[in-house]
């Protein structure tokens, strides 16, 4: 038990620094998010394709199962307490790891196809490239945080009503959480940045308590 809080400890560090660095790299390296005209962030995803693939990696496929593991370290220390609010938080979580490794692994394989057809037709490059971004912005929640908002607004519910983590870090997830699914609505979505870095505090602090825990499980 002891090993699985350190290892859920080392998940949720791994996560915010994944995240952190993939929000460093999309925003202030390749200047993603001001990148509006469909050819022109084609262009970027072909010529940068290295840098993409590598970050689609780090921030989804292996944030994925960093969750899972993090999932399960926290059912772990409070399912005595609170079992049926963490049955549901480690099923939504598992559901979450499994989309964002799936839109990582189609993200990364919409590259290679769009890298070889764009050498032959840019247009229609352009057109394939914006029919995967929709299907794998669908899987990585880019449309609103439902999932993670849920998972983290569950879990934080959970430890208030076990102690099985600080009530400090517990509002901070009330807060992260419900911000998170407030992003579903549409003239909320730019809420996501919130919820997005609000989560990296959100993950360090609990991957610091977990490593730093004596008990296996919430009292």
């Amino acid at each position: 038990m002891k090993t699985l809080q350190k290892s859920g400890g080392i998940a949720a560090l791994y996560m915010a620094i994944s995240h952190l660095i993939g929000i460093i790299i999309f925003i202030a390296v390749l200047d993603y998010i001001n990148i509006t005209d469909p050819m022109q962030k084609l262009a970027v995803n072909v010529e940068k394709q290295p840098v993409i693939f590598s970050t689609n990696l780090l921030m989804y496929v292996f944030f994925g199962f960093a969750l899972l593991v993090l999932s399960l370290a926290l059912y772990d220390r409070m399912k005595s307490g609170a079992p049926a609010l963490m049955q549901a938080a480690t099923a939504i979580g598992i559901i979450w790891a499994g989309s964002l490794i799936a839109s990582g692994m189609a993200a990364n394989a919409g590259l290679t196809t769009i890298a070889a057809l764009y050498a032959k037709d840019p247009a229609q490059a352009a057109l394939t490239f914006q029919a995967i971004e929709s299907i794998t912005n669908g899987l990585g929640n880019a449309n609103g945080e439902i999932l993670g908002g849920s998972w983290t607004l569950l879990v934080s519910l959970a430890a208030l009503r076990t102690g099985g983590l600080s009530k400090g870090l517990s509002i901070l997830g009330l807060f992260v959480g419900t911000v998170g699914i407030v992003t579903l609505i549409p003239t909320l979505n730019a809420l996501t940045g919130i919820f997005g870095l609000g989560q990296i505090v959100w993950f360090v602090w609990l991957g610091v308590m977990l490593l730093g825990s004596r008990q296996a499980t919430a009292a």
